[in-house]
């Protein structure tokens, strides 16, 4: 149940992703599509772990959401081809290249006749030889073949003719019974609704102002991509022009005004934050230095207790497992692993409501 759901969701986000025209929406709905395909692959992997079978039936799930069998197919994603349509067109360019080089460079070398001996020689011309007198021996005889069967031929009579036009009724008939069984299947499985009407097999006019649409929709997102992109550029080459000096004198002085707290409040200057626990991002953030001060000191007073009481802990869970060893298998059954992309989706989909609440 879980993986179709997944599917399901997967196939719409796929479709809105594929229309969307606003760029950031595009990428922050890129990261939920890439996180539901990484569920859907988890899920998937689970199922043929656990019944140890690639294929799995699924025919009471699909009663129960009243679905068709092909909502449960997996399409592959549209951005995939769009994204690879550059490099693919790239190298066709690039073997069309090597092809007219190659082309090149074998009409200009020159050909180079090989050394032959004097036996060799007599060897293909005698090969040559044969077999224009193998071809000609052909010829006369099936010239003489001609030539008997001319004058053994008599003339036809009334039996002949008879059966020659029986002859020709027969595949006549066959042909037309052929053509006539042909087209009685073709209506027979239109009423049973197995194949589509012919006069419904070309498009539409609203399906094909529909594709129509959705191709120019795609040509708006490689517009609106450039632009994004571009305005991007010009905003962070403007930003560190004009205003990147006033920016760094203003950290400057964020960072030093925040160690003469730290020794106002301590006594004494603290040591810079490490790249691991934040660097600079710690000083930026909205807290007291004493605050931060008391976070640095209970992360080292966390990191300097865990080590000793691993032993202890691995002896307090060993007796815990064996006083509770019935309990579990009493309880054993399917458990479903952690999933390495919830909290992607998570991020995802927080950032995606955020964005779509902000007054646009």
């Amino acid at each position: 149940m879980l993986f179709v759901r997944y599917v399901q969701i997967f196939r719409k986000l796929e479709e809105v992703y594929d229309q969307v025209v606003h760029p950031q929406k595009r990428q922050l709905i890129r990261t939920v599509l890439d996180g539901v395909i990484g569920r859907v692959l988890e899920l998937k992997n689970e199922m043929v772990e656990k019944e140890f079978s690639e294929y799995h039936y699924m025919d009471d799930v699909l009663q129960d959401l009243k679905l068709k069998p092909v909502d449960l197919e997996i399409p592959i994603p549209r951005y995939f081809i769009s994204d690879c349509s550059k490099a693919l067109q790239q190298r066709k360019m690039m073997v069309a290249d090597i092809l007219k080089m190659v082309a090149a460079t074998e009409s200009l070398s020159p050909l180079m006749a090989k050394d032959m001996s004097q036996e060799e020689a007599i060897k293909i011309i005698q090969v040559a030889e044969r077999a224009r007198q193998g071809r000609l021996r052909a010829k006369l005889n099936e010239e003489s073949r001609k030539m008997n069967r001319m004058y053994t031929t008599k003339e036809p009579g009334t039996g002949g003719i008879e059966s020659a036009a029986i002859c020709i009724q027969k595949v006549w008939r066959g042909y037309i019974q052929r053509k006539r069984t042909k087209i009685a299947r073709i209506e027979e499985m239109i009423f049973l609704g197995m194949i589509m009407d012919p006069k419904y097999q070309a498009p539409c006019p609203a399906e094909i102002s529909a594709r129509a649409n959705e191709a120019y929709t795609r040509t708006k997102q490689e517009e609106y991509e450039e632009d994004y992109q571009k305005s991007v550029v010009a905003i962070t080459n403007q930003l560190q022009d004009v205003e990147g000096q006033d920016m760094c004198m203003t950290m400057k002085d964020q960072i030093r005004q925040w160690f003469i707290e730290c020794r106002d409040a301590t006594g004494s200057f603290p040591d810079y934050p490490d790249e691991e626990e934040g660097g600079s991002a710690l000083i930026f953030s909205e807290k007291d230095p004493q605050q931060l001060m008391e976070e640095i000191a209970a992360k080292e007073e966390e990191d300097s207790n865990n080590k000793p009481k691993g032993k202890e802990e691995k002896k307090e869970k060993g007796k815990k497992d064996k006083g509770k060893g019935d309990e579990e298998e009493e309880e054993a059954g399917l458990k479903m692993l952690p999933s390495g992309f919830s909290s992607r989706l998570r991020s995802g989909t927080q950032n995606l409501c955020r964005f779509l609440a902000k007054p646009q």
